[in-house]
């Protein structure tokens, strides 16, 4: 029997639980039985939970509840193989398999709370001393990992993410942004953290010539803090905040841009341009930390840290006749190395089940 450890149910669904969620769901199809699922009580996502069967024990939540009740009830058990998908883990117990997308913590610390910052520096050495080994989402962060907490790259094993089949390039109807104007927009997803590098993109995108007809919608939580740099009364009026959306909203987005952009400064894998590509949206993206290992040739890359570079690839594709169409193309071919399936059974072969 192989324990998981199912706290991120308990979690906003940001990359890693979306991860550690299509991974459970696969390992519960590939192992049925063998494989059970343990949470404490505070479950966001009860349908996930229901589906797979889970188990609530302890009576602690968050960090607490995954250092001692979970650790207490495995021991109860004759301390099982734990298997963690999210980038925390019990930091003492020896029997498991741990998982860590990234050190943007690091590299990045200014996106990044001090108490954050200061519970992973304390956190993350003693997991990793305890686990039989590591998962992560790409060579590069393998190579971050492995050269940051000096941890051997033979116990580092890289599992993928991919995207859901609900993102697909069936066309819905046209978006509505604003009446008497052209419908046409970039779209990028943002959130509130420094090296997601939106400041730079609503820069570039400002310098658009005012005869290219174009929005730049950006979705996700919306907070001044994330463009403290900019002067948000100022802003180019074609920049629309969109907050966060549903599933199906984001698929329609996607499916009528001209383009998504995806302006990060570091990324430990990066799920939305694969959404963007499954949905026959052309992707411009940064080339910089895991993101061409993902992307390949299947993306316009541009350098994040130049205004200028994010402006000119912005123009390219609105101005370049047949260069949607072919980064289209390339992108659905870049889908195929991608499958949550594959991703499970990769890690249950890892594991030795």
């Amino acid at each position: 029997m192989i324990y998981t450890n199912a706290r991120f149910l308990t979690q906003p669904i940001t990359g890693v639980q979306r991860f550690a969620i299509e991974i459970s769901k696969q390992l519960k199809i590939l192992m049925g039985d063998e494989i059970k699922f343990i949470s404490p009580s505070n479950i966001l996502h009860t349908e996930i939970a229901d589906y797979l069967n889970v188990e609530v024990v302890g009576k602690r939540k968050g960090h607490l509840w995954e250092q001692m009740d979970l650790p207490l009830y495995l021991k109860k058990r004759n301390n099982p193989f734990l298997l963690n998908l999210c980038s925390t883990a019990p930091a003492t117990y020896s029997n498991q398999f741990v998982t860590h997308h990234d050190i943007t913590y690091v590299r990045y610390p200014e996106s990044f709370s001090l108490s954050f910052r200061i519970w992973y520096k304390l956190l993350i050495p003693q997991i990793l001393k305890h686990s039989k080994g590591l998962i992560t989402v790409s060579n590069f962060s393998k190579r971050e990992i492995s050269e940051y907490y000096k941890y051997s790259l033979d116990k580092i094993h890289v599992i993928s993410n991919a995207v859901n089949k609900e993102f697909a390039n069936i066309k819905s109807n046209l978006i509505e942004i604003d009446n008497n104007s052209s419908n046409k927009y970039l779209l990028a997803v943002s959130s509130n953290n420094y090296h997601k590098n939106f400041k730079r993109l609503i820069e570039a995108f400002s310098l658009l010539p005012k005869e290219i007809d174009i929005k730049l919608l950006i979705v996700g939580n919306y907070n001044s803090n994330s463009f403290s740099h900019i002067k948000l009364s100022n802003l180019d009026d074609r920049i629309r905040f969109l907050g966060r959306v549903s599933d199906s909203e984001l698929i329609k987005l996607y499916q009528s841009a001209e383009a998504f952009v995806f302006p990060s400064l570091y990324e430990g894998f990066g799920i939305p341009p694969l959404e963007a590509q499954a949905c026959g949206c052309p992707v411009l993206a940064a080339k910089t930390a895991s993101i061409p290992e993902v992307l390949g040739n299947s993306s316009l890359f541009f350098d994040p840290t130049d205004i200028q570079s994010i402006n000119l690839a912005i123009i390219k594709i609105l101005r370049t006749p047949g260069l949607k169409r072919e980064l289209k193309e390339k992108g659905m071919e870049n889908l195929k190395k991608y499958s949550w399936k594959s991703s499970a059974e990769k890690i249950i072969k890892i594991i030795g089940i």
